[in-house]
């Protein structure tokens, strides 16, 4: 938990952001969750009434500041969207729950943002086409399954292949990954598939999941990233779509490292590639 607070002090520290770039979201109405999530779910972990078998699956103990911090990171989520469309570019602080379904959690992920900012904009009529561009390390199964049957919603996800979840779901598009690929191969790979994937899906709004579990020293990793390699990963993402016109939303995804600057410093790199490309394009 204390990442996420480390992070964004970093980047008002190293000048990365200025305060006035800074929104602060706040828990979205429990209906905008239920969106994607059952009301019997929803209401059993907000409450702490979750059974301990769907805690354990979860793998993150209980406690009234988790709730606070999960609901505060899904209304993060629904608010850089939103930003996103009226800037062209924003980014959450937190956010990337992609192992999330409908009825229960997983894998650390308790409600699955990105669907509920996707189904919640789709609602509101302010998109009818989104792309969700998952480069977290694994594969964003939860997400996959919620829009297997949604035509404006387009999955796709580029995750390492032996790593988890064990049962990977069928997303519009998956790419996996070789144990241990490093920068060169792993850079190659998404500028063969981004290119193709936003002509092929023209959407309103790209979700970008930009893990940084894919770096060589993440515990849950299997990849082979360098800092280098996620910080070009991310400046790619995010030109290539500012380019071409596509308002890009982004989350922070996984990240796991015992040694918490050195985290925070990774997931710093989205935001930082994220403000060479707004001052860039001065959005």
């Amino acid at each position: 938990m204390p990442k996420f607070g480390l992070l964004k002090e970093l980047l008002v520290n190293d000048g990365v952001v200025t305060t006035e770039q800074i929104y602060q979201p706040g828990a979205p109405p429990q209906s905008w969750i239920e969106q994607v999530h059952t009301t019997d779910y929803v209401q059993a972990y907000c409450t702490g009434t979750l059974d301990a078998k769907a805690q354990r699956r979860i793998g993150l103990p209980w406690s009234p500041n988790l709730v606070k911090r999960t609901c505060t990171a899904v209304g993060g989520t629904i608010l850089t969207a939103k930003l996103a469309l009226s800037h062209g570019l924003a980014c959450n602080t937190a956010g990337g729950t992609h192992h999330a379904f409908p009825s229960y959690g997983a894998g650390f992920c308790i409600f699955n943002d990105l669907a509920i900012a996707a189904r919640l904009l789709l609602a509101q009529n302010r998109v009818q086409r989104i792309l969700i561009f998952d480069l977290d390390v694994h594969q964003g199964d939860g997400t996959a399954w919620i829009f297997r049957d949604e035509p404006r919603v387009f999955t796709f996800s580029m995750h390492c292949e032996v790593n988890f979840p064990r049962q990977k779901q069928l997303s519009d598009l998956d790419v996996p990954l070789v144990e241990g690929m490093g920068d060169e191969d792993y850079l190659s790979k998404a500028q063969t598939y981004l290119p193709m994937v936003l002509s092929q899906v023209n959407p309103d709004l790209v979700l970008y999941d930009a893990g940084a579990d894919v770096h060589g020293r993440d515990r849950l990793g299997k990849l082979a990233l360098t800092n280098t390699g996620l910080y070009e990963r991310d400046r790619y993402v995010l030109d290539t779509c500012v380019a071409a016109g596509y308002p890009v939303a982004c989350v922070i995804g996984g990240g796991y490292d015992k040694n918490m600057p050195d985290l925070v410093y990774r997931h710093s790199l989205l935001h930082r590639a994220a403000a060479e490309v707004y001052r860039q394009y001065r959005l």
